[in-house]
């Protein structure tokens, strides 16, 4: 009589069970655990690797935005800036680079930002007595040297938590952690408003920066004390690999599939022709001119890959790109039209603005959905 020979699948304790944050690691509790989403900076709709300068609010990456507190446009920014070698296990990073240097007074504040769906982070129960503990990871790469910071904050900006660690060598990607004792106080968000705001920062006043390591009552963007890459001329900074999880230690980064990280983000951001700038293009939005007194209507639909965090902001883009367009094949382009009925799955309806369309022909249109947080 054979026997069927079955490997055995052991851990580092040679089958003794391991507990990691608290809890046993299973599909379940492994798989999800990262609530950043775009925290290996793979997904670029907007821009597809190209650099851009940034301004007071720019979307870099998806998910991914810049603010800051003028009106200067102090860095570049993008995927893979400068084409330098990712950590080990990566193949992309966000860069930014500074072109036009600051000293940061009062509240002035350059950060990269991330907000958390209330949704996403539910489970931590903070501003309750049971406020879970989260743990922040990431890899980091500067041409400068000294105590760089952060701060979680919640939507509200009325409770805050610097944060800061330490850049030991210039040029050098090193991982760092941070251990953030969950809040009891507060009001934070479980809806699919603004749960967590995540900022690591460039650059801060002395007014918004806190000590590091506790909570507080006030608006504060970064630690005190920490180094201003934005007043350093042609300084750089660099990260990838951002997670933040529950619990005390940074557990191995979580690879989602690219296609489930990508409709990750188009929960916040679609556009219909694909990642990049637009260039001429000829599909999307295809809608019917239908028959009436005064050729004043056009009806059609078109989903969304996913369902989005709530109706979003609909922009048409004709063949050419003009927005606020749309166009018929073999008639014109550029011409005007304005969107109905929105709804998180989709929209339908293209009405005439000032535009004669031409009964019977296709209308055709590019478009844009944007709800971010």
């Amino acid at each position: 009589m054979s026997t069927l020979a079955v490997d055995a699948i052991v851990d580092s304790s040679n089958g003794n069970t391991t507990t990691i944050n608290g809890a046993t690691p299973t599909a379940y509790n492994t798989m999800g655990k990262n609530r950043i989403i775009n925290g290996a900076m793979e997904i670029d709709q907007r821009n597809a690797g190209s650099s851009v300068t940034a301004t007071t609010s720019t979307y870099n990456l998806d998910r991914w935005t810049y603010y800051s507190s003028g009106s200067s446009s102090n860095f570049t920014v993008g995927q893979n800036l400068n084409s330098i070698t990712p950590p080990s296990g990566f193949i992309n990073y966000i860069g930014y680079q500074t072109i036009s240097t600051y000293s940061p007074t009062g509240g002035d504040y350059f950060h990269i930002a991330q907000n958390i769906e209330g949704l996403n982070v539910a489970d931590l129960g903070w501003g309750t007595a049971n406020a879970k503990t989260i743990k922040l990871s990431f890899w980091v790469r500067s041409s400068l040297t000294g105590t760089f910071g952060g701060s979680i904050l919640n939507s509200s900006n009325n409770r805050s938590y610097p944060f800061e660690y330490t850049i030991s060598s210039a040029n050098t990607w090193e991982q760092k952690s941070v251990t953030i004792a969950g809040d009891t106080s507060g009001t934070w968000l479980t809806t699919n408003g603004t749960g967590i705001k995540l900022r690591i920062s460039l650059g801060a006043g002395s007014s918004v920066q806190g000590t590091s390591g506790s909570w507080s009552g006030a608006t504060y963007w970064s630690c005190t004390g920490q180094t201003p890459v934005v007043s350093t001329n042609g300084a750089t900074f660099y990260i990838t690999g951002v997670q933040l999880e529950v619990g005390s230690v940074a557990t191995e980064f979580e690879r989602r599939p690219y296609g489930t990280e990508l409709q990750l983000c188009q929960r916040y951001y679609f556009q219909s022709w694909g990642s990049g700038s637009f260039s001429n293009v000829g599909s999307g939005y295809v809608g019917q001119v239908l028959p009436s007194p005064n050729n004043a209507s056009t009806y059609g639909a078109s989903s969304f890959p996913v369902s989005m965090r709530a109706s979003p902001t609909v922009t048409l883009y004709d063949s050419l790109g003009a927005s606020g367009k749309v166009s018929q094949p073999a008639v014109a382009n550029g011409l005007a039209a304005t969107t109905g009925s929105i709804a998180i799955t989709g929209f339908f309806a293209v009405t005439k603005a000032s535009t004669t369309f031409t009964t019977g022909t296709p209308v055709i249109a590019q478009f844009t959905a944007s709800i971010e947080l």
